[in-house]
């Protein structure tokens, strides 16, 4: 059985077949009652008589969302599940890269990673179609896409989507162990305030239980109230961190517009960290009541990522001008020790806190569900094993956080080693793949072309990028 035809290709769980929809609704009339009862939007009438008529299958249509929801709340979540640690790390990233070419880099790397998430969505609608289903998910539309493609890519359909699952795992696994390193780094920073010199490693030892407790809880929905105390606390957080920074004087002296070339794969992994949101893209696309306008020109994605690009840079720009060299790997750690900076720490740290088990949920689930649970099969102790997996994930990533704990290079070398790839390498292929057989003409090189140089750009900062991260790690463990 192919990937996208298990039960997990479905948002909501189901299995029914969409394989055929001629008999959906045979008259106006059941149209009509349909959209009164279920609460369908004239747009979504227009395109389902639309496509009755074409005699094509439109996934939209068919979607079954529980709670839909607008555009304008899509637009909402995709600016909440940008404001995390990456942000924090866009100053020690522009003096990495230099004021000046980092304000040009990070606009060019966030219209890029724009037109690869288009093509993303374009590639699964267009999959969903051809499939009759109404919703894919990443993996499976890898599955799909490459089935679709030249032979040599059919090879290697069966291992997509496990492909996929893992750089999303490793991604999410990363961005578990940013947050332990996070919070253990600015409690140390808060208690060194008042006198109390302690290793970093022994605040994340002190949070492991807490942290293990917090990602027992295994409905999504008990999680949801404290993502929202989260955004409140980080919001207020930002404008502490903001009234520090543009209360500093405001010179260029000691800055540098173009930073030193060999610190360019950090810069490159750190922005791809920050601004890359491809793991909730999908999902959140997949929610929507109105997915049509989800990737238009002055649709949710483009107005989400020119704002999360803007922030991104003014951080990264105004946090280097002001602290220049001295910045850290996150801006917290800089911004000094006086009271509304311990406050700002703790509120920080809380809300990475709560958020915790809110990150880790995709992974958990991923290794639980769709691998693990599957493996074990029907036992009287399934509960305790799927609680045994939760446990052993969190150690993971505490493991990491304590061998190295430095958060600027677990973001770069994460971003560098899963977002190249799920980012930018891999839409670029699916697009190839999926639309293999219409690529006919001028036009056809044209697209061939710019999506083998996406190719290149994910493979080149997925190896360099790795590379540097990881160099920069042994240095720090390196004997002198």
């Amino acid at each position: 059985m192919s990937f996208y035809q298990k039960n997990e290709f479905l948002g909501d769980g189901r299995t029914e077949s969409y394989s055929s929809f001629a008999g959906a609704i045979s008259s106006r009339e059941q149209l009509t009652h349909k959209d009164k009862d279920n609460g369908i939007n004239p747009v979504e009438l227009k395109d389902f008589q639309k496509s009755i008529e074409a005699g094509e299958y439109d996934p939209y249509i068919y979607r079954e969302v529980k709670h839909p929801t607008t555009n304008m709340e899509t637009l909402f979540h995709l600016l909440k599940g940008s404001l995390g640690t990456g942000i924090l790390a866009m100053p020690l990233a522009f003096y990495h890269s230099g004021y000046l070419l980092g304000i040009i880099a990070t606009a060019l790397i966030g219209l890029l990673c724009t037109h690869c998430i288009h093509i993303l969505i374009k590639c699964e609608y267009e999959l969903c179609k051809r499939k009759k289903v109404p919703v894919m998910t990443y993996p499976a539309t890898a599955e799909a896409a490459l089935q679709e493609g030249p032979e040599f890519f059919q090879k290697f359909s069966s291992i997509a989507p496990h492909m996929v699952n893992i750089f999303l795992l490793i991604y999410q696994l990363g961005t578990g162990t940013v947050y332990t390193v996070f919070i253990g780094e600015n409690i140390k920073e808060v208690l060194l305030s008042h006198g109390v010199s302690i290793d970093s490693r022994w605040v994340m030892f002190a949070a492991l239980m807490p942290l293990i407790l917090l990602n027992y809880v295994r409905n999504l929905k008990y999680l949801a109230p404290l993502s929202t105390t989260a955004n409140f606390v980080t919001i207020a957080s930002f404008g502490i961190i903001g009234y520090y920074m543009f209360s500093r004087e405001f010179s260029f002296e000691g800055k540098e517009a173009f930073g030193e070339m060999k610190n360019y794969p950090l810069y490159f992994g750190t922005v791809l960290f920050a601004l890359e949101a491809i793991g909730v893209i999908m999902p959140l696309e997949n929610e929507m009541k109105t997915p049509q306008y989800f990737g238009s020109t002055l649709g949710v994605l483009n107005i989400g990522m020119a704002v999360i690009v803007l922030l991104y840079t003014s951080m990264g720009f105004f946090g280097y001008i002001a602290y220049g060299d001295k910045v850290g790997g996150s801006i917290s750690y800089t911004i000094g020790n006086e009271l509304p900076a311990q406050i700002c720490k703790i509120m920080l740290s809380f809300a990475i806190y709560i958020t915790h088990g809110l990150q880790m949920y995709p992974a958990i689930d991923t290794v639980w569900n769709q691998y693990l649970k599957t493996w074990i099969g029907k036992s009287d102790l399934l509960l305790f094993w799927e609680y045994l997996t939760r446990t052993l994930m969190v150690l993971f990533c505490f493991g990491l956080a304590i061998a190295v704990p430095y958060i600027e290079l677990f973001i770069s070398l994460f971003g560098a080693l899963t977002l190249s790839a799920l980012g930018l390498a891999i839409p670029a292929i699916l697009d190839l793949s999926t639309y293999w057989d219409d690529f006919q003409g001028i036009r056809g090189i044209l697209i061939i072309s710019k999506n083998c140089l996406i190719i290149l750009i994910g493979v080149f900062g997925l190896v360099i990028g790795t590379t540097t991260s990881l160099g920069e790690i042994y240095k720090k463990f390196a004997p002198t």
